[in-house]
C-alpha cells in the first residue's frame, strides 16, 4: 500500500515542495526513512509511532518505508512528523489520500498527537501558493505568519485528530486571516526616540544624512559619549518598510526560528548589535547546513558593530562581500546558498585603546604606537565601504541639564522620506534605491559639483591630505545633502559638509 502527502522544506530563505511517499509492505516490522534525512527527521519515527497510537489509531505491524523526494537534497527539522503520520494513516485507509494532495502539510508531533510549531512557515506558504495548491495545513502557532501570503488558504490545527477529521469532512476549520494594515500601523511605534538624546546635534545631523542616502557610518568618540544610544535610534528615522521588504525580512527570521511569538510579519526595521566576540560564521552565516548570520538578520535594517577594532580581523574582512553586493553566499560541499544582506552598517570605536585620545578633560595614557596599532585593526578596504566618519565628543553639562531635549525622530524622518522620494525618482529605471549604491559613472553624472565645489574638492584633496578613495564618498554624501535641501545641483556648502564627515581621511582624531 502506497500513499503520498505533500510537504515542503526550506533551502536558504525559500521553500520547495517535498513529496512524502509512504509504503507499507509485508515483512519484519521496521520504520525506514530515506531521502537524505538529518537527525531530527530520522528520529521522527518514534514520535510518529507514539502519536498515532495515542490518538487511538492502529500503527501497522509491517515494514514502513518513508521517502522524501527529491531525494538528492538534505532534509532537516521536525516539520515532516505530521505528513509522515498522515501518509501512514492514508495507507491504512483511515484517510482518503486524494484530498491530501491539495495541501502543503507541516508540523512537529508530540507523543500525545498534539501539533507543535515549526520553522519556515512563511516561505512554505509562498511555496504552496506558487505551486497552485488549495492551501497549507500547519500548527496554530504558525498560522498568522503563513496567512500574510495572499492567494492561499491557511488552516490551523492543534492535533493529529484535527487534521484527520478535517480531511474526512467531519470537522470545519476556517482559514486564518490577518490584518496587514494594523500590523504596519503597530510597527511604526518605537520605544526610543531621538528626542531623548541630549546634545550631539552634529552627530544627529550626520545620521540624518546617512539615513537619507543609505550610507554606512563610523562614529569615533570616548566612552560614554552616546554612540550606542544614537545608533539604537537610527531605525526610528529610516523610511517605513514596504510590504515586500517586510516579507523578505520575515522569511529570514522565520527560517532562523527567531520570529517573535504571536508575530505574523516583521514590519519594523531590524537592529542587530552582535558582540565583538562573534565568529565569522555567526556574522555572515554558516554551519554544516548553512544558517543566516547577523548580516542577513539585519537585512533591510541596521547592523551595529560596537567597539569595531575589538572584532577579530577575519570576522571584519568577511563583511566586505555583503557590504559590496547586498548578499552573502555560503558554499558547502553539498550545496551553495545565497542569503540577502542589504543593511546599513553603523560602527563605533574609541579613538585609542584607553578611549581618551583628544579628550580635553581626561588624559590619554596610550603611546603613539599603541594608537596606530589600534586603528590599524580596521583595514583600509573595510573603511573604503564606510561613507561617513563622525567624531562624537563628550556632552557638556549645559546640554545634559537641558530638559527640553533635542529634535524628535518624527520631523527627522519626514525629511529623510522626502530625500528618499527624490532618489526613487532619480533611479526609477535602475535597480538602485539610494545614493550609497551609485556606481562611479553614476556618481559623476548625478553629483557633478558647481565651480566653487570643484575648487573646494581640489583643495581638500591637495591640502587636507584626503585619500583618493574619499573622493567618490564625498560626492555621494554631497548628493544626499543636496537631496535633503531639495537642490538639483551639488553646491559648495554641500561639498564642505561632506568633507567634515571624513575624519579618518583627514587624520584629525
Amino acid at each position: 500500500m502506497i500513499a503520498k502527502v505533500l510537504s515542503s522544506a526550506v533551502l536558504g530563505v525559500d521553500a520547495y515542495l517535498v513529496e512524502v511517499e509512504v509504503d507499507l509492505a509485508f515483512g519484519l516490522p521496521q520504520f525506514n526513512t530515506v531521502g537524505l534525512p538529518e537527525g531530527a527527521v530520522r528520529e521522527s519515527k518514534e514520535r510518529v509511532r507514539a502519536a498515532i497510537k495515542n490518538c487511538g489509531y492502529e500503527f501497522p505491524v509491517r515494514r514502513v518505508t518513508v521517502n522524501l523526494a527529491p531525494a538528492d537534497i538534505r532534509k532537516e527539522g521536525s516539520a515532516f512528523d505530521l505528513p509522515m503520520s498522515l501518509g501512514i494513516l492514508a495507507a491504512l485507509g483511515y484517510v482518503d489520500h486524494e484530498p491530501l494532495l491539495q495541501y502543503v502539510i507541516l508540523g512537529e508531533l508530540s507523543l500525545d498527537g498534539k501539533v507543535k510549531p515549526i520553522k519556515g512557515a512563511l516561505p512554505s506558504s509562498i511555496c504552496a501558493r506558487d505551486s497552485g495548491l488549495k492551501g497549507i495545513i500547519l500548527p496554530r502557532e504558525n498560522a498568522e505568519e503563513a496567512a500574510v501570503v495572499e492567494g492561499v488558504d491557511v488552516f490551523a490545527v492543534e492535533s493529529l485528530q484535527d487534521i484527520v477529521e478535517f480531511i474526512a469532512g467531519k470537522r470545519e476549520i476556517h482559514p486564518t486571516r490577518v490584518d496587514i494594515g494594523s500590523i504596519f500601523t503597530h510597527a511604526k511605534t518605537y520605544d526610543v526616540d531621538f528626542h531623548e538624546v541630549k546634545g550631539q546635534e552634529h552627530v544627529k545631523r550626520a545620521l540624518e544624512v546617512a539615513a537619507s542616502g543609505g550610507h554606512n557610518v563610523l562614529m569615533i568618540g570616548s566612552p560614554g559619549t552616546g554612540k550606542t544610544m544614537l545608533a539604537r535610534r537610527l531605525p526610528t528615522i529610516l523610511p517605513d518598510m514596504s510590504f515586500e521588504e517586510a516579507l523578505e525580512t520575515t522569511k529570514i527570521y522565520s527560517v532562523s526560528g527567531l520570529l517573535p511569538d504571536h508575530s505574523s510579519l516583521y514590519a519594523t526595521r531590524p537592529f542587530r548589535p552582535p558582540h565583538h566576540t562573534i565568529s565569522d560564521a555567526g556574522l555572515i552565516g554558516g554551519g554544516a547546513i548553512p544558517k543566516p548570520g547577523e548580516v542577513s538578520l539585519a537585512h533591510n535594517g541596521v547592523l551595529f558593530l560596537d567597539e569595531l577594532p575589538e572584532f577579530r580581523k577575519n570576522v571584519l574582512e568577511v563583511m566586505r562581500q555583503p557590504l559590496e553586493d547586498g548578499m552573502v553566499t555560503i558554499s558547502r560541499a553539498s550545496t551553495s546558498i545565497t542569503y540577502p544582506a542589504n543593511f546599513m552598517l553603523v560602527a563605533a570605536m574609541n579613538p585609542c585603546p584607553c578611549g581618551y585620545h583628544g579628550d580635553l578633560q581626561k588624559e590619554c595614557t596610550c603611546s603613539p604606537i599603541q594608537i596606530q596599532k589600534y586603528r590599524a585593526k580596521v583595514s583600509g578596504p573595510l573603511l573604503d565601504r564606510i561613507d561617513i566618519h563622525i567624531e562624537v565628543p563628550p556632552v557638556r553639562y549645559k546640554e545634559l541639564a537641558d530638559e527640553a531635549g533635542g529634535e524628535g525622530s518624527a520631523p527627522i524622518k519626514d525629511r529623510v522620506n522626502r530625500a528618499r522620494e527624490i532618489q526613487k525618482a532619480r533611479f526609477k529605471r535602475t535597480k538602485i534605491h539610494s545614493n550609497s549604491q551609485m556606481s562611479p559613472s553614476m556618481v559623476r553624472k548625478a553629483s557633478k559639483p558647481d565651480e566653487k565645489g570643484v575648487k573646494l574638492l581640489e583643495t581638500a584633496i591637495d591640502r587636507l591630505g584626503l585619500s583618493a578613495r574619499a573622493y567618490d564618498r564625498i560626492l555621494k554624501v554631497s548628493r544626499t545633502i543636496a537631496d535633503l535641501e531639495g537642490s538639483e545641483s551639488v553646491l559648495a556648502h554641500h561639498i564642505s559638509e561632506a568633507i567634515q564627515y571624513r575624519s579618518l581621511d583627514r587624520g584629525q582624531i
